[in-house]
Formats: C-alpha cells, structure tokens, sequence
C-alpha cells in the first residue's frame, strides 16, 4: 500500500510552535507526533509513503535523514512556499511521477487508530475512483458533514449540513485517474470528493474508533492521554 501524507499546512491554531517547526514534528512525550504516525502506517501494512511538505518541510526531510524509517520506501514532493492546497499537492505528486494507480491519503497532523486493510481491500472491491472513510459523529468531535449509507457516501460537504450525522475520518483512498480532471495552481481536496459524492462515484467505510489529531492544543492533549492508555508505540 502507498500512502500520501499531506504535511505542507501552516499550522496555525498551534502558533507560535508552527511557527519555526512543521506540526507534525511537534514534540509528544518526547518524539516528533511523526514518529507515532509513521509506525502506526508500517504496522498497518504500507510499504510506501510519500509526504507531501511546505511549510517548514525541509526539518520534515531532514528528520527522516537521521531516524529510521520504518517504511521501506520514503521520498518527498516538495510545495515550497506556495502552497497549492491539499488537491494542488496531490496533483504535484503525480507531476512528479510518485503516484502509484491506487493510494491512500493521510493528514500529517492526525493518528487513526483503525485497521487499513480491510479499508483498503473495500476500496479494491468498489470499483468506484475513490472512497472516503467516515465515523458517525452526530457532532460530537467537529462538525458533521457526510451522509453514508450501505459502502457509499451520498453527499460530502465540508462546510456540513443539519441533516448529516457522519464526520470525514481523514483517510481516504484515489485512483490516480480522479486527477486528472482536476488542476490549476491551487485547489482543496475537499472540493473533489464533494464532486465524486454529488456524482455518486465516491465509496464510503464506515470506521467505529475516533480519530485522533494534533492541529489543536485540546487535540494534542487527547492524543498524549490516548498514548498513555493503550501503550501502542515503544517510545524507548
């Protein structure tokens, strides 16, 4: 399995920390958040992950130069300053060359505790360009904004919507071909889901754990207690 982590983002609910480092290299208990994200995906079965980085994105780089991975394969698309948006940095990866025809796509600041193959093996099964994983939320993490029902998801809307009772999870799965009707120098990822759903052509997994992020500081304490309890990664 092939992974995009999409890691260029500013950060800026975590100022002044994102301010001289990117926020998936923010410190919990004593290793960069990446570290935890990136052997969650190896015990999970990817073998490939490209990150997609800007802001900041050179200490991503060069963190990876003196830890080791434990994905086999590793390599950069590098935004700059200008960032393109979470759509605009896949499109730069498949400019680049580093896409395979299927992959999954992560967020650089979130942990999501929940088993990759069978989600993968739905999205090989579904036939469809594209599936979207989701938890029934009813509001309860952050604003709902996805319908889901029976392997689909009906509607996407990021802004949400009253009658929605799902959260987007922030895993999702592509083939490369959804691309290709997209570009332009900069445009949201969120955008071409909401199409693929309005479309009828976007899979849905619903998942039952919550999602762990740390674009917040409410949000990186959540995920140190959540590491204290389960003891999931060895951090010696």
């Amino acid at each position: 399995m092939q992974c995009v982590i999409l890691a260029g983002g500013l950060g800026t609910r975590m100022r002044p920390l994102t301010d001289t480092i990117p926020k998936t290299l923010l410190p919990v208990r004593g290793r960069p958040f990446a570290y935890y994200q990136m052997h969650w995906l190896a015990s999970q079965g990817v073998t490939e992950v490209v990150y997609s980085i800007g802001h900041r994105g050179e200490m991503i780089r060069q963190y990876w130069e003196q830890e080791a991975s434990p994905i086999p394969s590793l390599c950069f698309v590098d935004e700059g300053e200008q960032l393109r948006g979470t759509g605009g940095a896949l499109s730069l990866a498949r400019e680049q060359g580093v896409l395979e025809d299927r992959f999954l796509v992560i967020y650089g600041d979130s942990f999501l505790p929940v088993r990759f193959a069978p989600i993968w093996q739905a999205f090989q099964a579904s036939g469809l360009p594209a599936l979207m994983t989701v938890l029934r939320n009813r509001g309860l993490w952050d604003r709902s904004n996805a319908s889901y029902q029976d392997g689909r998801v009906l509607l996407y809307n990021k802004a949400g919507g009253p009658d929605m009772e799902y959260i987007d999870y922030g895993l999702s799965a592509f083939r490369r071909e959804v691309l290709d009707a997209w570009g332009g120098p900069s445009y949201d990822l969120a955008n071409v889901l909401h199409d693929l759903s309005v479309k009828g052509r976007l899979a849905g997994f619903e998942v039952d754990r919550r999602f762990y992020e740390i674009g917040s500081p409410a949000g990186l304490r959540d995920f140190e207690q959540y590491l204290e309890q389960e003891e999931i990664i060895v951090t010696s």
